[in-house]
């Protein structure tokens, strides 16, 4: 190994150090990919949307046999705890570049909270 190769795999070192301090937990149910990920998916093809943790959304369609995965870019806190979302678009279609936004109930009250960034749609089979 010359001093050129030695110096690329010490710069990689503080990448892979630092994609792996995420504190993303894992979401549950785990799911496998079973498609490429897409930007957008119409809203015709989902019904409901199941919040799995403060970094992760369902989009569910088809009696729940189809199922789109998406990783918001950054947590979204208190997002678990409403357990509720909204959005709106102009669009017939959800995309990675639309922001979502916690529902919450305060006093009896639905209210929009925190802003969500949403990430890439992945088409996902749902482990039991």
């Amino acid at each position: 190994m010359n001093a050129r190769h030695a110096l690329l795999l010490l710069a990689a070192v503080p990448i892979t150090l630092a994609a792996s301090s995420d504190s993303r937990p894992a979401p549950k149910p785990a799911a496998q990919p079973i498609g490429a990920p897409v930007s957008c998916i119409q809203l015709a093809n989902f019904s409901e949307t199941r919040i799995r943790d403060d970094w992760t959304i369902d989009f569910v369609g088809g009696a729940g046999n189809r199922v789109w995965r998406n990783a918001l870019t950054n947590r979204c806190s208190g997002l678990k705890a409403a357990n509720a979302i909204t959005y709106e678009t102009s669009l017939s279609q959800l995309c990675n570049t639309d922001i979502v936004y916690v529902l919450d109930n305060i006093g009896g009250r639905l209210q929009r909270g925190p802003s969500c960034s949403l990430g890439q749609f992945v088409p996902v089979k749902l482990e039991k």
